[in-house]
Formats: C-alpha cells, structure tokens, sequence
C-alpha cells in the first residue's frame, strides 16, 4: 500500500507557507485600521496550525525522495488543499461569500486563471484584493518550479524534453534541483520588484502597483477594479504588456542569462516561435479593424496588443470589450487563448513547444509520404525528438480536446448557452480567465454561473493547470495498483 505521509508532510508545510502569507492582508488592513484585520488572523492562525499539524503527523514518513506514484499526488494534492484554506477570507471578511463562490475564487487565484465571482472590486477591503494578488504571485512561482522540477520526471504531456534543460545552465550541470528553485524564485522576485517599479512610473499608486505587478508577473490576471485595466492610462498597459511577454518566456533562460550570456533565450525556438505569434496576431487584428472602422490611431493598436498578449499568456486582464470588435477577431481571440506561452513559465494553456512538435511530426509524416523508404526525424532545437516525447505530446492534444468537448458538455447540461459553455470550458482548461458573450465575457465574471458550472469550472481550472495527464492518471486503476 502507497505510504501518503511524504505526501502529507509536504503538503502541510505548504499549507502552513499560505497561512504565513495571510499576515500581509492582515497587517494591511491593521495599518489602515480596519476591522478586517480579525478575518485574517483568524484565518491565518487556522491554516497554519492545520498545516502544522499534518505535517507534524507526518513527519516520521518523510524518505529521502519521492516514488513517481506519490509525486503525482503530491502535484495534485498541493492545488486541491491549498484553495480550500485560501477560500477561509472571502468567506469570512467583508465579501462574505458563500464556501462554492469563495472555493471557485482561490482556484482560480492560485491556478492563475483569473476568473473571478466578484462584484464591487472597487469597493473590497484593500486586505483581501492584496490576498488574491499574493495567491495568484504564490501561484505563479509554484507552477513554474512544478514546471522545471516535477513534471519533466513525471513525463507529462512532452515536458521531458526540457528535463536536461532544466539542470543545464549553458553547459554547467546544476548540482541540485532545489539550486535550480532558488534561482528562479531570485528572478521572479526581481522581475516583480522590476514590474512594480515600471508601473509606479506609469502613473499606477503604490498598492495598485504592487498588486497589479503580482497578478501580472504571475500571468494571473486578478485586477483590484471590475474594469480590469480599464481604469489605467496607456502607459501602464504597455508596461503590463511587456511584463506579460516576460513572465510567458522561459524562466531557466533567464537564470542562464544570469551566467553572463543572452544566447540560450536569443536561440531558443519556443522564444522565436511566441514573439512571432504575437506580432502576427497584433498586425492581423490591427489591419482588421482599421479596414472595418478606418482607424488607425496608437489607441487601436496598444488596446490590440494589451488584450493579444493578455489572451495569449492567459493573464486575463482587459481593457477594451473585444465582442465589439467583429466576429473574426473575436474567433481569433478565442484561438490565441489555446496557444499560450512557453514551457517553464508562469503562463498557460497548450504551450508553443506542443505546437511545434505537432508540427514538427506532420512534416515527417507528409515526407514519408512522398517518399516511402526515406528516413525521416522530427527535430526540435536542432536535436532529434524521440517517440516517447511525440507520444506524450499526441496524448495531451487528445486529452485538451476530449476535455474541452466534455466540459463544455457537461457545462451545457447546467443550462448555459453554447458560447458561454465552450468558451467557458476554454476558459478553465486552458487558465485564460474570462470567456466569451454576455456573461464571461470581458464584460462580465462568473457570477451569475450556477453552482455546478462552478464546480465544473473549478475542476477543470485545477486540470488545466497541472497540464491534465497529472491529474487524469491518478483516477486510473493501475495507478494504485503499482
């Protein structure tokens, strides 16, 4: 039988890390002198002393390294937990919102989906709208270590083949995944200290910024405003522009850039790949809406580029309606959120390097073809691809599809239109944020969805993010059996 308590041990200590992190809201509102200060230390003394008692309970359990079985639990385990403690101050504080509402909220935050159920932004406590930038920035750091260290080994949906890569420093092995961790983290921090500070010079106060800079690094997409990025100058959305294409590129490319060369990120086929899909969606949809409106202005191109990038990274900020623009860019739209950034980052959804390799195998096929006894290998980087990683890659397309198609199934038999069902399930599998139409669209949140949509949603968020196979393959019998 599997020995779950590695897996509890860790998992408790995280819990106790989230609760640690509540101090912050707590001291916010203490400094603004606000009676949400109590919802916070009360909340804050609960999950620490939950997580501590795990892990207290479990420590006797503890090996020197993990089984494959118990990894996947843990990967899994840690996104199911963490929001049910992160949910305790939307349902305890000023929001008072109901534990389905409150679970759906801090999944969403700490998968960096962005989807919210929230109304009145504007009005929250400036407490609780710095919890769910701190869950979505905690979000953001855990996936991209889950990324580099975890699924690589776990072999799932192709991620083995950035496995060297992720311990490769331009040639210099590091000597400890924990080495690689570190680092990282260094420059996330650094490149959200960067954020707030280029946000301050766009205009932005201080909390906005600093909130704002954490939901964007963390390609989350939570705004302290119903209007998103609406209420901001142009220059701050192209501040949050750049940040947003900074946080979808590599993150190990930036710990090699550390070592005192740019090259690695310059060559790197995923990084060449996501720029040039920007660029050409951006001058597209720009060149659309000049021929249909006849305008041309820097207006119309920032708004394109803010909500290209912001789809595309699956932040999830808005600033203009795109359903107005027409319905090609809204079908274009749509797509870009199936895209995503690149592998090892902090943004979502299908990824450039899947995309790639797909296209990387229909070539070799359409050569064999043409020529029955040539030899023929799919390359990626330069670097033959071999079979086991075309295969893991094939089985993710087949499983996002297949899940797409049921959620939104399952969606439509909650009663929702065929729009918000299936941009609603894009939405969650792929960590975009908000949808299309009327209800979830840029317009609009979650909110009025029924409890049960929101259970699907929530599901669905949790499985997107952990790239499906990681989640799938402990339902499967043979899982528990090995």
């Amino acid at each position: 039988m599997m020995d779950l308590r590695p897996v509890g041990y860790v998992i408790g200590l995280t819990v106790m890390a989230l609760g640690l992190a509540m101090v912050f809201p707590l001291v916010l509102d203490i400094a603004e002198q606000r009676g949400e200060w109590t919802v916070f230390a009360e909340s804050s003394i609960l999950t620490v002393l939950t997580g501590g008692l795990v892990a207290l309970t479990c420590r006797n359990g503890v090996q020197s390294g993990l089984t494959i079985q118990q990894t996947f639990l843990l990967t899994t385990g840690v996104w199911v937990v963490l929001p049910l403690f992160g949910a305790l101050p939307f349902m305890l504080g000023e929001s008072e919102l109901r534990f389905v509402d409150a679970f759906f909220e801090a999944m969403s935050g700490l998968t960096t989906t962005g989807a919210s159920v929230i109304s009145g932004l504007d009005t929250l406590p400036r407490g609780l709208l710095l919890w769910r930038g701190i869950m979505q920035w905690l979000g953001g750091i855990g996936i991209i270590i889950v990324a580099m260290v975890f699924l690589p080994e776990l072999r799932v949906g192709g991620m083995q083949i950035f496995k060297a890569e992720a311990f490769d420093t331009f040639g210099k092995i590091l000597p400890r995944a924990g080495e690689i961790a570190s680092r990282i983290s260094v420059i996330y921090l650094a490149l959200t200290m960067l954020c707030v500070a280029a946000y301050l010079w766009s205009g932005m106060h201080v909390f906005d910024a600093t909130v704002h800079a954490m939901t964007t690094i963390a390609t989350g997409g939570m705004a302290n405003y119903d209007s998103s990025f609406g209420s901001f100058n142009p220059a701050s959305k192209y501040v949050a522009s750049a940040f947003m294409a900074l946080a979808a590129l590599p993150f190990v490319r930036f710990v090699q850039m550390t070592t005192g060369t740019a090259r690695p990120l310059l060559v790197d086929p995923q990084v060449r790949a996501f720029l040039m899909t920007i660029f050409v969606i951006v001058m597209g949809l720009t060149l659309w809406r000049f021929v249909q409106a006849g305008d041309a202005s820097e207006r119309v191109f920032g708004e394109v580029l803010f909500s290209t990038i912001s789809i595309m990274t699956g932040t999830g900020f808005t600033s203009d309606n795109y359903m107005t623009w027409g319905p090609l860019p809204i079908a274009v739209i749509f797509f870009t959120g199936l895209i995503g950034g690149c592998a090892g980052s902090t943004a979502c959804s299908v990824k450039i390097f899947r995309y790639q390799l797909l296209f990387a195998s229909i070539r070799v096929q359409m050569s064999r073809i043409r020529s029955p006894h040539g030899i023929f290998t799919p390359r990626y980087a330069g670097r033959p691809v071999d079979d086991e990683v075309l295969n893991s890659v094939m089985s993710f397309f087949v499983f996002f599809v297949v899940s797409l198609g049921v959620v939104s199934v399952l969606l439509a038999f909650t009663g929702l239109d065929f729009i918000t069902s299936i941009s609603g399930a894009a939405a969650g599998l792929a960590n975009i944020g908000p949808g299309l139409g009327d209800i979830i669209g840029p317009a609009g949140n979650f909110a009025p969805l029924n409890d049960t949509a929101k259970w699907i949603l929530s599901a669905s968020m949790l499985i997107g993010r952990l790239e499906l196979l990681a989640v799938y393959a402990i339902f499967t019998i043979n899982f528990w059996r090995s």
